[in-house]
């Protein structure tokens, strides 16, 4: 089954489905706000902030909640593991993406993103709703282990042995740049693959065999050992997510870049 869902699938099957609205922004403003202005019917928002990360520090500034702490905002947000969650935003599915992976991580079998997010489903001429939903807790358990991870040492060995892409912009790869952590540059034997080139102009990603072919160019074959890392573990998600759409299972390194360069003595390379 694909990751994937268009809004067509999606508004035949709605009242089966627990959806939630991931907007958000680097830096901000809260994605609360934007869900208040309009949302998908029934949709709940879940803060990527709060509900999908654990507190910043030398884990990385988006570390992977505990599965305590998980599990209970599930619930809340009504997401049981028998009924299927559907995931959105408004930014190419760069949020969207990390709560499909986390909860695929802990043990969710049926998870779904909405492929090109709100604005596909505004352009389909589907409804859009003030009214947020009253939420009938739901009685998700989480269990880990449900895709692969890497830490540190783990994504420095794949680097060498198998394919471990870098999923920001190329001049943060590069080391020209870095806006947000406090090295510049990217673990050695990484791939630079910004996971932006995996959707068109419209949010969409690109289809399967496009993505294939992209990826064979960068060395992801078919049984290749296969990871992917950004600055914080959210927009390497949306990698992994394409991958698996492409038919190329990969690894997170959820710690990424900010793990990383946390710890002096790990090399960093440049260019």
């Amino acid at each position: 089954m694909s990751p994937l869902i268009t809004p067509d699938d999606l508004a035949a099957s709605l009242d089966g489905a627990s959806v939630l609205d991931v907007r958000w922004r680097l830096g901000g403003p809260p994605g609360i706000g934007m869900y208040r202005e309009g949302h998908l019917p029934g949709a709940a928002f879940c803060d990527l902030d709060a509900d999908l990360t654990a507190a910043p520090g030398a884990a990385g500034r988006h570390p992977l909640p505990d599965a305590a702490a998980f599990e209970e905002a599930m619930r809340r947000l009504g997401v049981s593991g028998g009924r299927p969650v559907v995931v959105y935003d408004d930014s190419g599915a760069m949020a969207a993406a990390r709560a499909w992976w986390v909860l695929r991580y802990y043990g969710h079998q049926d998870v779904r993103v909405l492929d090109g997010g709100l604005g596909a489903w505004i352009a389909a001429g589907l409804p859009v709703t003030k009214e947020e939903p009253e939420l009938a807790p739901g009685d998700f358990t989480a269990v880990p282990g449900g895709m692969p991870m890497l830490d540190a040492d783990e994504a420095a060995a794949l680097a060498a042995s198998g394919v471990l892409l870098d999923a920001r912009a190329e001049e943060r790869y590069r080391g020209e740049v870095e806006p947000i952590d406090p090295v510049a540059g990217h673990i050695p034997g990484a791939v630079s693959a910004p996971t932006t080139a995996n959707v068109g102009s419209d949010g969409r990603f690109l289809p399967p065999e496009t993505l294939r072919a992209r990826f064979t160019e960068l060395g992801v074959g078919e049984g290749v050992p296969t990871g992917a890392y950004c600055g914080s573990g959210v927009t390497a998600a949306h990698e992994v997510l394409a991958l698996e759409v492409a038919g190329r299972p990969a690894a997170l390194y959820v710690g990424s870049w900010s793990n990383w360069v946390a710890d002096s003595a790990r090399p960093v390379a440049t260019g």
